[in-house]
């Protein structure tokens, strides 16, 4: 019923920028939160960053100052703007949405397929 389509993710040179977006759709009730996660060959799933339906934000360390995440409540889309980017932000990124459960408290998280971001001269 819910689905997450992410788009943006490519090829790069090192200092080079990119957008990613990931549009939720489908039986949606309410929205918490969505982020991004990646995972780099050899490492584990990362949170990279986050945002609340409330403009909260959250982002790991290696990417504050470079990354920017935003979102558009009205099209339950968030976008991830990556600046100067680095050979080591290579990896499968994921888009993820933290969904309320119509008619409880209770929240489910949805992920999207994933896209590849490679920085490489």
């Amino acid at each position: 019923q819910v689905q997450l389509v992410e788009s943006g993710g490519g090829l790069v040179q090192p200092g080079g920028s990119l957008r990613l977006s990931c549009v939720a759709s489908g039986s949606i009730f309410s929205i918490y939160a969505m982020g991004w996660y990646r995972q780099a060959p050899g490492k584990q799933r990362e949170l990279v960053a986050a945002i609340t339906s409330g403009g909260s934000t959250n982002a790991t360390d290696s990417v504050k100052g470079r990354f920017t995440i935003s979102r558009d409540n009205a099209k339950n889309t968030v976008y991830l703007q990556m600046n100067s980017l680095k050979p080591e932000d290579t990896a499968v990124y994921y888009c993820n949405a933290v969904l309320q459960v119509a008619g409880t408290k209770f929240y489910r998280h949805y992920w999207g397929q994933g896209t590849q971001v490679t920085v490489s001269s």
